[in-house]
Parts: C-alpha cells; sequence; structure tokens
C-alpha cells in the first residue's frame, strides 16, 4: 500500500503573488549585501602630490621669514624683499590690480586645497560590493568599459562600439552595418544589462545605448 501524498511547504515573500507573472526575475533582484555590512563608500585619494607641493611651499616661505627675523634679531637690516614688500602692502591702497589679482589668486588656491581636502577624488575607481567584512575592493572605470565593450562586440549586427564608463551612468555608442537597428539595440540592452551587473559594482550605473549605422566613405 502507497503511501498517501503529502503536500509540500511553499515558501513565499511577503506581499506577492505567486501567480503573478509580472514579480522582478533573479537577474533583477537586489544585491545581496552582508548582514550589517554598510554601504561602500568611495576610495579616498592619498592627495600626495598637492599636499608634497603645499608643504615645501609653505616650508620655504617660512623658512626664509624665520632667516630674517632672526637676523633682524641680530642687529642685521632686513631682506630688501621684507623692506619692499612691507612699502608695498603700507603705500598701495586695496583697490590696486596687483592687490586684488594676488588675493584672487591666493583665494583660488585655498579654495582648490580645500576641495581636495573635501573631496574623496579617485573618480576612476568604482566600488565593488562587499564580499567579506574586512575587504574592500575596486574596479577601474577603464577595465569595466573593456568589459562591456567586449560583451557589446559579441552581439550580432555590432560593427565597433565605444563605450564610456562613468561613476552614475554607462554610455554605449554602437555602429551597426546590418540587421534591424532596433534589434540590434534590443540585444545590446539585454547584453550590456547582465554585463552590468556582472562587474559586481556597488551602484549599477544607468545604461545610455545608441546604435547608427556606419557613415558613408569620401
Amino acid at each position: 500500500m502507497s503511501e498517501p501524498t503529502q503536500r509540500l511547504p511553499v515558501i513565499e515573500r511577503s506581499g506577492e503573488d505567486p501567480d503573478d507573472r509580472s514579480a522582478p526575475t533573479a537577474s533583477h533582484a537586489a544585491h545581496p549585501t552582508l548582514d550589517g555590512q554598510k554601504k561602500p563608500g568611495r576610495f579616498w585619494s592619498a592627495r600626495r602630490i598637492p599636499a608634497a607641493l603645499a608643504a615645501l611651499v609653505l616650508l620655504g616661505a617660512v623658512g626664509i621669514l624665520l632667516y630674517d627675523v632672526a637676523s633682524v634679531r641680530s642687529g642685521r637690516p632686513a631682506m630688501q624683499w621684507r623692506r619692499s614688500l612691507a612699502r608695498e602692502l603700507a603705500e598701495r591702497p586695496l583697490e590696486n590690480t596687483g592687490v586684488l589679482v594676488g588675493a584672487g589668486i591666493a583665494a583660488a588656491l585655498g579654495l582648490w586645497l580645500l576641495l581636495l581636502a573635501v573631496t574623496p577624488g579617485l573618480r576612476g575607481l568604482l566600488p565593488m560590493r562587499p564580499a567579506h567584512p574586512d575587504m574592500r575592493a575596486g574596479l577601474h572605470r577603464d577595465a569595466a568599459a573593456m568589459v562591456l565593450r567586449d560583451r557589446a562586440m559579441e552581439v550580432s549586427g555590432v560593427q565597433s562600439v565605444r563605450v564610456r564608463m562613468k561613476r552614475s551612468k554607462a554610455d554605449v555608442r554602437a555602429v551597426s552595418h546590418f540587421r534591424e537597428l532596433d534589434d540590434v539595440r534590443a540585444d545590446l540592452d539585454s547584453a550590456l544589462g547582465d554585463g552590468i551587473r556582472g562587474l559586481g559594482i556597488d551602484r549599477d550605473p544607468k545604461l545610455v545605448v545608441r546604435v547608427a549605422r556606419p557613415g558613408k566613405k569620401g
């Protein structure tokens, strides 16, 4: 005598209709994240060159000034450049062109240094989704663009592709020498969409695809 058939348990997502075919497929599901793992931020640049230049300029200026002050304290006259600078600052009015130009240059350099201090830099490095709490990874935009270009060249009808990878957008321009442009664009959307999800970057960029015919020679 055969055993009675038992109904197997079914796990359903909260708020989803099991018969609803419009539910997102696995390829469009949200990226898996580690429990308690914060969203990875951008990589911060060391800013070695601006910091070294600023340190050298300040070190040279402060060194010369301290040497001149010590020389004056020992009974020697001040350097000619300091006497001339003091005289010019005392005699020239604030609306003088030279004073305004110098102040503008100093303000621009200060704003540039502040901008470097508060921005992360390394715009060419895209943060990737963390696979381990103690590990961070990044992908260069040029490498990501090369991967997408290789995926696009596999699409039938594509003659050449140019990919510009940005932090929030992937701009793809393809040239198709046969097949309907709409069909080529649809295949590119599908292939490049899978390619972007396969890159493993934290935030998928917006995909913009343009397809055109090759230009006439001559």
